[in-house]
């Protein structure tokens, strides 16, 4: 493991000081980032492991929304759209995610949902290379962003076809001189790993491609670099890591080079020039204003604006530092204490090559071993049909969570808790 905790824990050394609560509160003691869970509103009786599905609650936000709805809504009607102005709410959110994903400010946008924005960049990206037929993604792709491109092809009759690398290392040879568009998620939703960015970029391009970065699971956790590798557009996601909330507004990233022109489908009023001048056709705006559509859900966005105001001044040096750290010492302490019970961990061990999620599957328990720790005050999530994923937020998790967590597990485990019926019973969210 190359993060800095080195504990390398193992069963031999399970009884060693690496594997008590002790040297858990000491790694905490010495965080940089500790003091920021302050900013966040959690149940003392849980431990959440599931950022990377629905980030916590940041104090902040709570009364940013009420006075959206009491002054601004309330007092000011629609006078708020400029008084408040909440009309240059989805840039001025943009222009705080930028500095997280390394883009400038007027190059990112707040605005609908990833897999709306998804339809927008690809539709676009498509009529920047009208004479190239191929999409290339990944089948272990998070499922809705393949069954974009499939609507997508729908859209243009049939003409596009979207190629599926089963194996990741086989991606860059996919890329030839039909290739249209290479689209990925740069950190996968089932185990966590890591693809490089740049490289595959570079390699895109090379073939004469275009490049789609979907960042749900990576915006907020690792440092990003988007003009710097020169992408052409990027997705993600505004309720994970950035803790916008159940639903928030997602963002969107063009290149300067790729702004203005008509290639974003959804022409919506907000994306016009002059939204206000009623004109009866339409003109896109020359700026990323075009990638959006209709009317902006407000309380929503002004949610994810106060969310990320926690974010100002932070380095994401020490976010990724501490992300590898977290899952490192849960990876440790899984092997370590829970071993002989079917887990396999399905994570990358190279802290380099994760994101701030770590995966393991089960044969026949994986569902029911997270509903027992659900019930156990340890939320993490399952993924079909064996997955059990667990993510780590470094603005708010502590080291002792995961020792906590890992200790329940054991426990669970140990005493078959999650063959319970109960525990079996899948509802419609897992």
């Amino acid at each position: 493991m190359t993060s800095a905790i080195t504990s390398h824990l193992d069963p031999e050394h399970a009884g060693t000081d690496h594997a008590s609560v002790e040297h858990a509160s000491a790694l905490d003691a010495a965080d940089p980032l500790a003091g920021l869970r302050d900013s966040f509103t959690l149940p003392a009786d849980v431990i959440y492991l599931d950022g990377n599905s629905l980030g916590a609650l940041p104090r902040a936000v709570p009364d940013r929304i009420a006075a959206t709805v009491t002054d601004e809504w309330g007092d000011g009607l629609i006078r708020s759209w400029n008084d408040a102005d909440w009309i240059n709410a989805p840039r001025r959110v943009g222009a705080k995610i930028a500095p997280l994903i390394g883009a400038a400010p007027d190059n990112v946008i707040a605005a609908d949902s990833t897999t709306v924005n998804l339809f927008k960049v690809l539709s676009a990206a498509l009529a920047l290379r009208p004479r190239r037929r191929k999409i290339i993604t990944e089948t272990r792709n998070f499922p809705t962003d393949n069954y974009i491109a499939e609507g997508v092809i729908r859209q243009t009759g049939g003409a596009h076809r979207l190629v599926h690398a089963d194996d990741v290392k086989t991606i860059a040879d996919l890329l030839d001189d039909d290739v249209a568009v290479l689209m990925l998620t740069h950190v996968n939703y089932r185990d966590g790993s890591v693809h490089d960015m740049a490289g595959l970029t570079r390699a895109a391009h090379d073939a004469g491609a275009l490049v789609i970065w979907d960042l749900a699971h990576s915006a907020g956790v690792i440092p990003l670099d988007l003009a710097g590798c020169d992408v052409d557009f990027a997705v993600g996601c505004g309720y994970k890591f950035l803790n916008g909330g159940p639903g928030a507004p997602a963002f969107l990233y063009v290149a300067p080079r790729h702004l203005g022109g008509d290639g974003q489908p959804l022409s919506g009023w907000f994306g016009h020039a002059d939204p206000f001048g009623f004109a009866p056709h339409y003109r896109p705006a020359g700026d990323i204003t075009q990638y959006l559509c209709g009317t902006p859900p407000v309380i929503s966005i002004v949610a994810l604006e106060a969310a990320l105001d926690l974010w100002d001044g932070i380095d994401m040096r020490q976010i990724h530092a501490k992300a590898r750290q977290l899952t490192g010492y849960f990876i440790d302490l899984v092997e370590a204490r829970c071993g002989g019970h079917g887990l396999a961990l399905i994570s990358p061990r190279d802290a380099e090559l994760r994101g701030a999620q770590v995966a393991f599957t089960h044969a026949t328990g994986g569902h029911a071993i997270i509903a027992a720790l659900i019930a156990e005050g340890v939320i993490g999530d399952f993924r079909a049909p064996d997955v059990l994923r667990f993510g780590f937020a470094p603005l708010y998790t502590r080291f002792v969570d995961v020792w906590h967590a890992v200790d329940r597990l054991a426990g669970i485990l140990d005493q078959r808790r999650w063959d319970r019926p109960e525990f079996h019973l899948r509802r419609k969210v897992t």
